[in-house]
């Protein structure tokens, strides 16, 4: 199967707007995070020198998209667009250290590099400039931006304190998972899709519909992260095979096996704790695979993520937004709710 991309398109007309901003805020940090931070975001390798690496910026490309959609220039959005995608990696540089990932996007996580501090420090960093990068916008519209920022902020560091609570529990329910992912993940999205309308002082109804849109991309997004946790190819993800089973996740895939019932129940839950004790064996961990996909927690997940996706395109369909702004956003969504990385 081809490997499936992103829209190159959108993606690369956020990175222009939005980049030149990004590294200037990154610039204005203390010289002691600041080329952790760069090194952390792609820019430059572990010695200084430049590199070409880096995300996708979906989310500010979400944000850029919205003020389109509102009729503005997609100028409005950009302290929106840098601040979103600077919480965004902040919460990625607390990850690395909460799951002991050691690698992310092919390459040594900070905390791995640079020590468990420098990393909780950086990524500390990064939350407090995207708050001081919003209120440069002055205004009700930046009022109004700064403080959905910090609500959906708030609801994902929520949603971290559930998935670590879920970590030392030996059963997790469907219905407490898609909570938790909708505070962790969603909660940014919707404030993604809808912080370029707000800037640009768009009519509530558009403002909100836009958030529900994002709402459902991402758990859309989140339901085929956790697909690929589990069934993605290190080559595309950067991450070790079934690398949620083995850290014990209570993801979604491994979430609906223990709640359905099947004749393996018992046998993943067991498996599980063992791996939270003492780490899988490579046997276990393909048993444990097994177990997810026969236990129907594969086909409930892939069948969550295309029901948000139909509904984000749904509610998109209504939005009186520019024809433009609704076929990129669609573009958009659709790739992230069929990824395959």
């Amino acid at each position: 199967m081809n490997r499936l991309e992103p829209p190159p398109s959108i993606l690369a007309r956020a990175k222009v707007l939005v980049d030149a901003s990004l590294r200037e805020a990154v610039d204005s940090l203390h010289p002691g995070v600041r080329h952790m931070i760069r090194y952390h975001m792609g820019w430059v390798d572990a010695a200084g020198k430049p590199d070409a690496r880096g995300g996708k910026a979906v989310r500010p490309a979400f944000a850029v998209l919205s003020a389109e959609a509102a009729g503005a220039d997609a100028s409005v959005a950009v302290p929106g667009a840098v601040a979103i995608e600077l919480v965004h990696n902040f919460s990625l540089l607390h990850d690395d250290i909460m799951d002991e990932d050691r690698e992310r996007r092919h390459r040594t996580t900070v905390w791995a590099l640079y020590g468990v501090p420098a990393g909780i420090i950086a990524g500390d960093a990064l939350m407090i400039l995207a708050f001081n990068v919003l209120q440069r916008r002055s205004g009700p519209a930046g009022a109004e931006a700064s403080r959905r920022l910090l609500l959906d902020t708030g609801g994902m560091i929520a949603g971290q304190v559930e998935d670590l609570a879920f970590e030392d529990r030996p059963h997790a329910i469907w219905d407490e998972c898609v909570a938790m992912e909708e505070h962790k993940t969603a909660a940014l999205f919707s404030c993604s899709a809808c912080m370029g309308a707000i800037l640009a002082e768009a009519p509530r109804a558009i403002v909100d519909g836009l958030a529900g849109f994002g709402m459902h991309v991402g758990l859309a997004f989140q339901a085929v992260d956790d697909l690929l946790g589990i069934w993605g190819s290190p080559e595309l993800t950067g991450k070790p095979t079934s690398s949620d089973l083995r850290q014990s996740k209570k993801s979604l895939p491994i979430c609906g096996a223990l709640e359905g019932g099947g004749p393996g129940r018992d046998e993943l839950a067991t498996l599980l704790a063992d791996f939270r004790l003492r780490g899988p064996r490579e046997a276990e961990l393909a048993r444990a695979v097994h177990l997810v996909e026969s236990g129907g927690g594969r086909e409930r997940t892939e069948t969550y993520a295309s029901d948000h996706l139909r509904d984000a395109l749904e509610i998109l369909g209504g939005l009186p937004i520019t024809p433009a702004a609704h076929d990129a956003f669609a573009d958009l969504a659709r790739f992230l709710g069929r990824r395959d990385h």
